[in-house]
C-alpha cells in the first residue's frame, strides 16, 4: 500500500471514529430511562398543580376553560364551528344526531388576504363573517335550526387569548403573519358578534375554544371514559378534565357536575430533568422565544427535523460527514421537517435508498455512502425516541395528577382513555409506537385498562360539539 493510499485510509478511519464519538455522545445525551421518566413525570404533576393554584404559580399556565359541560354523545341538532388559526379558516355546519348516528357535516375553506391581516379589527371580522353569511344561505335541507332560534357556533381561535368565560376572552397578541394592533385587548368574540349584527346574522357565539380541548370535546362524545386529550402535530398541547375542588385559583360558584376542563399549554414545561443537548440549547437561544416552549422544542413536529439538521450540520462541520464542504442547504435553519425524518426512519430498503433520496432532494447531498445512510438514520431514531418517550412520560404526569396511574379494585373494570390529535401522532409510525409502548411500561399493570385513541378535527367539530353541550336549544 502506498503512503497517500495509507494516509487517505488513516484519514477515512479518524473520519468515522469522529463520527461515531458523536453520535455516542448525543444518544448518551437523550437517552431516558424509566426512573429518569418517572421523574419527569413526576415534575409535570408538581407544576401542575402550582398552575391550578395561583396564575403566575408555574410554567405551566393551567389555564381555566369554563368548559364544564363536556358532549355525552347525546347531542342533537345543527351547530356550526368557526376555526381561525391562520391565513386560512373554516366554517362548518354539523348535524347532530346522537352518537349512534353518523354526524353529518359540509365546510368551506377560505383563504385570507393580506391586506386583511394587517388592517383593521372591523375589516377582518367583516370579512369573516361574510364568508360566514354566505354559508348559511346554503343550508340544506334538514339543516336548518329549530324555528325563532338563533343558529349556535362555536369558535377555534388558535390566538394567545385571555379566557374571562365560556363565550369571551381578551386577545394579548397576534401570531402567524397577522398585524391588527387594535384588536389587541379586544374581546374577540364580541368583535366576532358585532360583525354578525353588521351583517344581519342571526347567530349566537356559544363558546370561545382551542382546539385541544375541541379534541377533548370530540373524543368524550363518542367515548366516555376519555379523560384528557393531547395534541401532537406541528406544536404540541394537552387538555383534561379537573375536580373544581383541585383548582384553587377558581373563584365563583363551582359549576353543578364539580368539574372543569383545564387547558394545560403543557409546551412550556421545563425541568432540570429534560435531557437537553448542545443542539437543543442552540435551537432555544437562537429561537424568537428563548427559555420558552422548552418541552414543545424537544418533542414537536416542528422542531425534530430542525434538531436533527444541527446533528447533521455538526457532524458536517467537525468530521466531514458529507465530504470536504458543508452542504450549503444544509446550514438554512428548518431546511428539514419532521415528514422528512420520518420517511428516513422508517426506511426499510436493503441499502436505505429514500434516506439517500431525502438527502440528495432537500439537502442537495447526492452520492451518499451506505455507512453516512446509516448514521443519518441513527440520529433520526435518537431524536424522534426521546421526544416520544418524553410525551409519554408528559402523560404519565397527567394520569399521576388524576390518580389513574395504578387500578384499583373498583375500577378495574373501567378504561382510561387518551384523545390524540395532531400529525406527527398519526403519520410518524415510530413515534407513536414508542410513545405507546413507553407510557404502558410507565403504567406496568393499569396499562390494561389504558387506550389511546386517535380523535381527528378537533377544531372543527370539537368546537361545534362544545356549543352542542352548552346549548340553551338542544333538541330532544
Amino acid at each position: 500500500m502506498s503512503k497517500a493510499v495509507a494516509a487517505v485510509v488513516c484519514t477515512a478511519a479518524v473520519k468515522w471514529v469522529s463520527v461515531e464519538t458523536v453520535v455516542k455522545e448525543l444518544e448518551d445525551k437523550c437517552s431516558l430511562s424509566m426512573k429518569k421518566l418517572r421523574q419527569i413525570a413526576d415534575a409535570m404533576t408538581v407544576e401542575m398543580r402550582a398552575g391550578l393554584a395561583s396564575e403566575d404559580g408555574s410554567k405551566l399556565k393551567m389555564l381555566i376553560t369554563y368548559v364544564n359541560n363536556l358532549p355525552n354523545g347525546d347531542e342533537k341538532g345543527v351547530f356550526y364551528a368557526l376555526d381561525l388559526g391562520g391565513t386560512n379558516f373554516r366554517v362548518m355546519r354539523f348535524l347532530l344526531s346522537g352518537k349512534q348516528s353518523k354526524i353529518e357535516q359540509q365546510s368551506v375553506e377560505v383563504s385570507i388576504p393580506r391586506e386583511v391581516m394587517v388592517g383593521t379589527s372591523e375589516e377582518l371580522f367583516d370579512f369573516i363573517v361574510a364568508a360566514l353569511a354566505k354559508f348559511v344561505e346554503t343550508e340544506g335541507e334538514g339543516f336548518h335550526p329549530l324555528p325563532g332560534k338563533p343558529r349556535e357556533l362555536g369558535f377555534t381561535f388558535s390566538f394567545p387569548v385571555k379566557q374571562l368565560s365560556l363565550s369571551s376572552g381578551k386577545l394579548i397578541r397576534w401570531t402567524k403573519g397577522f398585524h391588527i394592533e387594535e384588536a389587541v385587548g379586544q374581546d374577540v368574540v364580541e368583535q366576532l358578534t358585532k360583525a354578525m349584527d353588521r351583517f344581519g346574522l342571526h347567530m349566537r357565539v356559544v363558546a370561545l375554544v382551542n382546539d385541544t380541548v375541541g379534541t377533548l370535546a370530540k373524543g368524550r362524545y363518542s367515548n366516555s371514559d376519555v379523560v384528557a386529550a393531547v395534541i401532537l402535530g406541528t406544536g404540541t398541547n394537552a387538555a383534561y378534565v379537573e375536580q373544581i375542588n383541585a383548582i384553587p385559583k377558581w373563584q365563583g360558584e363551582p359549576p353543578e357536575n364539580g368539574e372543569m376542563v383545564i387547558n394545560m399549554e403543557w409546551g412550556n414545561f421545563s425541568s432540570s430533568h429534560l435531557p437537553l443537548s448542545q443542539y437543543d440549547q442552540s435551537l432555544d437561544s437562537e429561537s424568537l422565544n428563548p427559555g420558552e416552549q422548552i418541552y414543545e422544542k424537544l418533542i414537536s413536529g416542528m422542531y425534530l427535523g430542525e434538531i436533527v439538521r444541527r446533528v447533521l450540520c455538526h457532524l458536517s462541520e467537525e468530521a466531514s460527514l458529507f465530504g470536504e464542504h458543508v452542504p450549503s442547504k444544509l446550514k438554512v435553519p428548518f431546511t428539514l421537517g419532521t415528514p422528512a425524518i420520518s420517511a428516513m426512519h422508517h426506511d426499510t430498503t436493503p441499502d436505505l435508498k429514500v434516506v439517500g433520496t431525502k438527502l440528495e432532494e432537500i439537502l442537495g447531498i447526492p452520492d451518499t455512502s451506505f455507512k453516512t445512510r446509516k448514521i443519518v438514520l441513527e440520529i433520526c431514531n435518537i431524536i424522534a425516541t426521546r421526544g416520544a418517550r418524553l410525551a409519554a412520560a408528559g402523560i404519565f404526569g397527567i394520569l399521576k395528577k388524576l390518580g389513574k396511574e395504578t387500578v384499583k379494585d373498583e375500577e378495574r373494570q373501567q378504561r382510561t382513555v387518551i384523545a390524540v390529535d395532531g400529525g406527527l401522532f398519526e403519520h410518524y409510525g415510530k413515534f407513536r409506537d414508542c410513545m405507546e409502548s413507553t407510557l404502558k411500561t410507565l403504567l406496568g399493570p393499569a396499562s390494561e385498562n389504558l387506550v389511546i385513541e386517535l380523535s381527528n378535527d378537533g377544531s372543527g367539530i370539537g368546537a361545534a360539539l362544545i356549543a352542542a353541550s352548552h346549548s340553551k336549544y338542544q333538541t330532544s
